[in-house]
């Protein structure tokens, strides 16, 4: 189905969190919004995500009585984002996101709610806060949506129960007490009869969560303004007049066709996680082809910015946003990639080894810093492997990647070659190919501190978000315990980028740049088009939605400023 228009006042191109955010403001101010996606689907990345948002000193902290202010987030990021590129930029986001946050909850569907206890990343850090800079999306009925609830990109599949039941953070502590606490039994009885309920009119259940549920809510601004959204669709080029871009040119099936935009083209196609060129050129070699991503991030918005005479930033201390990730088969032969975000890491009896059987890193730290580690410690090799390792207990508790908790049936996973098993130490070790002197030597040395709950040799549990990440109800130490109960277990994680950092440059306004730093006419970009505020480092959780959010409302309010001074003219010449 083609555009039902010639014109527009605003084409975005990508209906991830950033193109849509930029596509709700724009209509709520009175625009007429095309939304150009690639695919069948509406969400990107953002829909796979645990949809956390990170603005400090956002409205919702007040009303939650947590304190903030935007000094303290300076003087944060001064230390976790000290390079200068970008940061006029990262003061725009920090005066300007609360005011997005707010702007929004008034004029769409987005709801959001703070996580009280979520610390930023480094929260020994001066300016750092334990909680509520992180917001969270509420929960959200998907059959609001109606049919169009088809077009919302599922969750993968390995973050849902039951094959489609979607659960928050809350929920998994009850599902964990079943049996052991009344409360939580019965409250996993209604969320199980609540699911069962739904599938019998949806093909996954409703109860939207996480990333979803912001994917949803922003979906749902969409529909509610009669944003027309064009699915299965590439843009081929923008449309130029003199050096302003005027619109874009799309292939839509067999045909292709102008559209033009009055006021400006959004870029929101999600960067360029993959596009093997792109990945070559700016990506460390021993990081591979493992993304984290959407498929369709292949650097779309990027080659069309820089047709347009766009600037590339490439001064980035990271080009990506890193996690470590196992890799399996799915049943119907696709490969399945689980970030390893929060839920095994740091949790006790787990530990991370390299090559050569020795530990490498505070497996707590967050996953950016991990993958990190992971590359110093590889020397750049492509290929190197590492791996998680852990017992029984551990594996019956917490789980391991995409393995959840309770598991009784775990070697379907060894297998299929996902989970390694070894009787003893030395045997696990054969198996993997490590030495199994060093291997057990690693792993003597570790159990000596974990049964008095230390870590001597990296301090695991030794700041407020480790211990977040840990089992509260592991004593002394949430995030230490040995690794006793054979049989033992190693899982093989790989450096995976979670989103990219390089992009095009943008102003203050995410107008796109010229090399002379003059902006394009016409032209904006947001989220992983844009070049990341952070410049590669990861000072906490949501650190690629929030500032998603806040420039694509920025975009959408700038093109809109002249439409509202336009109307405002009109109104004041017919009362006169």
């Amino acid at each position: 189905m083609m555009p039902a228009h010639e014109t527009y006042d605003v084409v975005v191109i990508g209906a991830g969190a950033g193109g849509m955010t930029a596509a709700a403001v724009a209509a709520a101010e009175g625009l007429r919004v095309l939304v150009i996606e690639k695919t069948a689907f509406v969400g990107g990345t953002t829909a796979w995500s645990g949809g956390m948002v990170w603005i400090p000193a956002n409205p919702k902290m007040k009303e939650a009585g947590l304190s903030d202010s935007v000094a303290d987030a300076v003087q944060y990021l001064s230390s976790t984002v000290p390079e200068p590129a970008n940061a006029g930029l990262r003061a725009a986001f920090l005066a300007r996101g609360p005011e997005a946050i707010a702007y929004l909850e008034a004029n769409t569907e987005l709801r959001l709610r703070p996580v009280k206890a979520y610390p930023d990343y480094y929260p020994e850090r001066l300016g750092a806060t334990s909680g509520g800079r992180v917001l969270e999306p509420v929960a959200f009925d998907g059959t609001r949506l109606g049919k169009a609830f088809a077009r919302l990109r599922p969750p993968l599949p390995e973050f849902t129960l039951f094959g489609g039941m979607m659960v928050n953070g809350l929920d998994i502590s009850h599902l964990r007490q079943v049996g052991k606490s009344l409360r939580s039994t019965l409250r996993t009885a209604r969320l199980v009869s609540a699911y069962a309920w739904q599938r019998l009119r949806a093909p996954r259940g409703t109860t939207l969560h996480l990333g979803n549920a912001l994917a949803a809510r922003l979906y749902a601004s969409l529909l509610a303004r009669q944003v027309e959204i064009l699915f299965s669709a590439d843009v081929e080029d923008l449309s130029m007049q003199g050096d302003r871009v005027a619109g874009v040119v799309i292939r839509h099936g067999a045909r292709d066709r102008l559209i033009a935009a009055r006021r400006g083209v959004v870029l929101a196609t999600g960067g360029f996680s993959h596009d093997a060129r792109l990945r070559k050129r700016f990506f460390p070699a021993a990081t591979g082809f493992v993304s984290a991503t959407n498929p369709s991030g292949t650097g779309d918005g990027l080659r069309l910015a820089a047709a347009a005479g766009a600037a590339l930033n490439t001064d980035a201390t990271s080009p990506a946003y890193w996690v470590p990730a196992s890799l399996f088969r799915r049943a119907d032969g696709s490969r399945g990639v689980f970030p390893h975000t929060v839920t095994d890491r740091a949790k006790p009896g787990v530990i991370a080894v390299n090559a050569a059987g020795r530990r490498f890193v505070n497996e707590a730290l967050s996953y950016h810093e991990f993958v990190l580690a992971m590359l110093r410690d590889g020397n750049g090799e492509p290929d190197r492997p590492f791996y998680l390792i852990c017992d029984r207990q551990f594996l019956w508790s917490y789980g391991l990647g995409r393995i959840k908790p309770f598991t009784r049936n775990y070697r379907r996973y060894v297998a299929s070659g996902e989970l390694t098993e070894g009787s003893d130490v030395a045997q696990l070790a054969a198996k993997i190919g490590i030495k199994p002197s060093p291997l057990a030597a690693t792993i003597a040395a570790y159990n000596a501190g974990a049964k008095e709950g230390r870590d001597p040799e990296f301090g695991r549990g030794s700041t407020i978000y480790q211990r977040h990440l840990g089992d509260a109800a592991h004593k002394p130490n949430p995030c230490v315990a040995p690794i006793i109960r054979a049989p033992f277990f190693a899982m093989r994680i790989h450096p995976t980028d979670l989103g990219t950092a390089i992009g095009v440059k943008v102003d203050a306004q995410a107008r796109v740049l010229r090399a002379d730093s003059t902006p394009i006419a016409g032209l904006y970009a947001c989220g992983n088009d844009m070049a990341s505020i952070m410049n590669g480092n990861c000072p906490g959780p949501g650190i690629t939605l929030g500032p998603a959010l806040t420039f694509g409302y920025i975009a959408g309010r700038h093109l809109a400023e002249g439409h509202v001074a336009s109307v405002a003219s009109s109104v004041a010449t017919t009362s006169v």
